[in-house]
């Protein structure tokens, strides 16, 4: 991964783009293991996780980096990196079917559980990846928010301006949506 110093090299900008450079430098730094956490708790992928990071600070840079003007910096840039992930996870997953598993345990850290567990919550794990794919956009970030994140609902509901019932409703209706597309996949694999 080329570093945002090096892109900055490659060409000297005039002194309000260095300015604006600067403070995307300073986000960087401030905010890319964040940003990379988020994108990787997704994806599930490091090389996925990069290429998330660097999108959305290269989309910061092209709306022009401007603290400033964002009234949350860290949530701005943590929600970016879950819509980012969310992308690039429907993009490579688009038109394939595939279901999910909506329980939460699948989707912590296998941990110190048997190898046999451990690849059972892997597998568990890249069902839900492939399968939010399906889930309609703000559905899609709730549920990651809720599962991948950790965040409750009333925390999901002040990031996205929504109430903490609108979000416990849609995660209601994500779970079910989800429990029934394991039901079925397990019965095809049967």
């Amino acid at each position: 991964m080329e570093s945002l110093q090096a892109v900055m090299d490659q060409s000297p900008p005039p002194p309000a783009a260095t300015r604006q450079l600067a403070e995307l430098e300073r986000l960087f730094r401030e905010h890319h293991a964040t940003v990379m956490h988020a994108a990787y708790r997704i994806t599930g992928n490091a090389t996925d996780a990069e290429d998330v990071l660097q999108n959305v600070f290269m989309r910061l840079l092209s709306r022009g980096a401007d603290s400033a003007a964002m009234e949350n910096v860290p949530a701005y840039l943590h929600r970016a990196a879950v819509n980012a992930a969310l992308d690039l996870v429907r993009g490579r997953h688009e038109g394939q079917q595939f279901s999910i598993d909506a329980h939460a345990p699948c989707l912590a850290a296998a941990g110190e559980a048997a190898p046999d567990r451990q690849q059972e919550a892997r597998e568990m794990r890249d069902l839900v990846r492939r399968a939010i794919a399906h889930l309609a956009p703000r559905t899609a970030e709730i549920f990651a928010l809720h599962y991948f994140e950790g965040y409750s609902n009333p925390q999901i509901a002040s990031m996205l301006d929504l109430t903490a019932a609108g979000v416990a409703v849609t995660l209601h209706r994500a779970r079910t949506r989800l429990q029934e597309q394991v039901r079925s996949y397990m019965g095809e694999r049967s």
